[in-house]
């Protein structure tokens, strides 16, 4: 199936999403959160990611993340090969209640693509949005710090660690992001003023 969402200027940053097939709730675990965390330092640490925001929720996470290469495709299909192969070891060497289900699920992807010998772990696609201006970032970072409100995990965005939304608010997160310039929305806002719905 081809996306719809194409990253026609590698250059640029991009809102990304990445979402496990068939929303299986893998990321519930820590330690499987913790496997993005890894990845995230990796990342930027080795492979030129900008990471201006993210966030991870139970089955998707999302991003807005810029090469500093030049090479985002590369850059986000690097960092989701890692995340996948670290999370499918771990669920098969560690205790997991759902291994069986969960490993059987990724398996049934993988058949109907021949890129993926044995398991598919995440959906094909990113949905891939080109950041074209200072508002649209702002639009987007709201959008993914508020998720966990709207999810009804959190009363403030600031609150959830799997985000980037302590960075922008206490200057303090998991993952050292890089912040965008002038933030137009209040990231604190309570969920009885959200008017949209989550991904």
């Amino acid at each position: 199936m081809k996306e719809g969402y194409i990253i026609r200027d590698q250059t640029l940053p991009h809102f990304i999403t990445a979402t496990v097939v068939d929303w299986i709730d893998v990321f519930t675990r820590q330690s499987y959160r913790d496997i993005v965390i890894d990845s995230f330092h990796y990342c930027i640490k080795n492979k030129g990611m900008l990471l201006y925001g993210y966030v991870i929720m139970s089955n998707h996470i999302h991003l807005i993340v810029q090469s500093e290469d030049g090479k985002l495709s590369d850059l986000i299909r690097d960092f989701k090969k890692f995340v996948a192969k670290n999370i499918l070891e771990k669920i098969q060497t560690n205790p997991e209640s759902r291994r069986e289900w969960m490993l059987e699920r990724f398996k049934l992807a993988a058949q109907n693509h021949t890129r993926n010998k044995m398991y598919q772990f995440w959906q094909y696609g990113n949905h891939a949005e080109e950041i074209y201006s200072n508002k649209f970032m702002w639009s987007k970072l709201d959008y993914i710090h508020l998720n966990p409100v709207r999810a009804g995990l959190v009363v403030n965005g600031s609150d959830y660690i799997y985000s980037s939304a302590g960075n922008y608010v206490n200057d303090f997160g998991l993952v050292e992001i890089v912040k965008a310039d002038n933030p137009i929305v209040d990231v604190l806002k309570p969920a009885s003023f959200i008017k949209y719905n989550s991904y």
